[in-house]
Formats: structure tokens, C-alpha cells, sequence
């Protein structure tokens, strides 16, 4: 089952994709964060915008804040109670869209390697097999460009940044991820040699080049299954475009609809 955005007066700078007396469900958008700044509460968050307009609302599950894309939250605590036991047994299915720097080599793969703080970054994940929480992903190529890669990522744990850290593991950072190696920005003068942008060149992308994509859980008060999709985002899309345009590739998948 699947449903499309629906029209909501609860938040005006965060597009609701579902909601019932249960669940609500938001396409976040990127630079946002989902909970409060722990070094500084005062940046905007969702939690707090929620606050705002709902009496109850509960944290299920998270994705960072230059990551868009969907995300689920409970209205009751029991919606809550059913949610999390569902993140913390796994029995969810979360689908991300990325665009990496540099190819795979591989059409698709599971990167089962372990993950741990890195206490040489602020906020940093590193791979670490002897003391690493496990971290699988699964991983599918959609696209490959010349030196570019649009990524299907499915995560069957939850760690901080997995995502992004195994798909740099196998030397195919996100683009725009400069924590783990894809550059800070993406301008179109990386992959148009005749570029000739008056002044300075404003960046096409300004962050981590990663998508929630779609979700499945099993509603808190049907026991259905149901799943959330959200589309890809603008600043994506572009890179994408241009990608198409003046590189060189082939799509390894069926159409993805984009």
C-alpha cells in the first residue's frame, strides 16, 4: 500500500506525506535536523516544530540532517511502543537514493563491516572490525557515469552515518559528503570543460548527496503493511540531469523513474 502526499495544515516548512490518528509522516527536507543540537538546541529541528502544533508526538527513528527524504513519527504511546520495537528488531525496510563519486565496479553487493565512533572526528563514524557495532548494507548501482555513480542503498541495521561510511568503504563516497571523503559541493564546472560561469560559480549541490527514499512498516493499529515513498529532491535531480548530459554512462537497473 502506498500513499501520496497529502495536504496538511499542521506544518508549513515540512511537506506531510501521511497522517492518521497513529503515525505521521514527513518528506524532510536537507539541512534540517530531527532532533535538537546537542551543542547548540537553539538550531531549528522537526521534534521542535512538532511541538508546536501537536499535543504528543514521539520519535521513532532518525536520519541525519543533510539527509532528505522520509520519516516516520508516533502520535500515541502505543504507536510509539509498536514503531520502535519494529526499528529495533529490523523488521522495517528503508531504501535510500545516493549519488557517489567514483564507480564500484560491482552492479550491486552487501557491505557487512563493523562501525564504531571516531574519536578523531567530531561526530564521526570510522570502520572498525575489532570493536565495531555489526553494520550491514546492501547496495545496488542504478547508473554509472564516468567517475559518478547513482546508488540504491538498503540498510539492515541502523548505525550512525552507515550509509555513508560503507559506501566510502568500497571508494564510493557520497557526493558532497566531505566527513567521508565526496568533497564539500558539486558545481557544474567539475564535469562541463566548457563552463563559463561569470563571478563565482554557485554549487549545484551544497551537502551529502543521500535520499530516504521509501519506508515499509507494519501500521501500529491495522497490522497492514504499508509503505511511504518521497521523491527525490531537487538539488539532485540536477546533478543527475547534468550527469546524464555530459557524462557518459549506462543504467545497470529498470527504469527508476526519475
Amino acid at each position: 500500500m502506498r500513499h501520496e502526499k497529502v495536504p496538511t495544515a499542521a506544518l508549513s516548512t515540512v511537506d506531510a506525506v501521511f497522517e492518521d490518528d497513529e503515525i505521521l509522516v514527513l518528506d524532510k527536507p536537507a539541512g534540517l535536523l530531527v532532533l535538537p543540537d546537542r551543542y547548540n538546541p537553539g538550531i531549528p529541528h522537526v521534534l521542535g516544530l512538532l511541538k508546536s502544533k501537536f499535543a504528543k508526538i514521539y520519535v521513532v527513528h532518525r536520519i541525519d540532517k543533510d539527509t532528505s527524504g522520509v520519516i516516520v513519527f508516533a502520535k500515541t504511546e502505543e504507536s510509539h511502543r509498536l514503531l520502535s520495537h519494529q526499528f529495533q528488531t529490523r523488521s522495517t525496510e528503508k531504501v535510500y537514493l545516493a549519488i557517489c563519486a567514483g564507480e564500484s565496479g560491482k552492479k550491486e553487493g552487501r557491505i557487512d563491516v563493523a562501525i564504531s565512533e571516531n574519536p578523531n572526528k567530531k561526530a564521526g563514524m570510522r570502520i572498525d572490525r575489532v570493536n565495531g557495532k555489526s553494520a550491514v548494507t546492501l547496495y545496488k548501482v542504478l547508473e554509472e557515469f564516468e567517475g559518478y555513480s547513482f546508488v540504491e542503498a538498503r540498510p539492515k541495521t541502523g548505525r550512525t552515518h552507515q550509509i555513508r561510511i560503507h559506501l566510502s568503504a568500497i571508494s564510493i563516497p557520497i557526493l558532497g559528503d566531505s566527513l567521508y571523503g565526496g568533497g564539500s559541493s558539486f558545481s557544474l564546472s567539475q564535469i562541463k570543460p566548457s563552463y563559463r560561469g561569470k563571478g563565482s560559480e554557485r554549487p549545484l549541490l551544497r551537502r551529502a548527496a543521500l535520499h530516504a527514499s521509501r519506508i515499509s512498516i507494519v501500521h501500529p493499529t491495522t497490522r497492514r503493511p504499508v509503505t511511504f515513498e518521497t521523491d527525490l529532491p531537487k538539488d539532485m535531480k540536477i546533478v543527475l540531469n547534468y550527469l546524464r548530459k555530459y557524462k557518459s554512462g549506462k543504467k545497470l537497473e529498470i527504469e527508476s523513474g526519475l
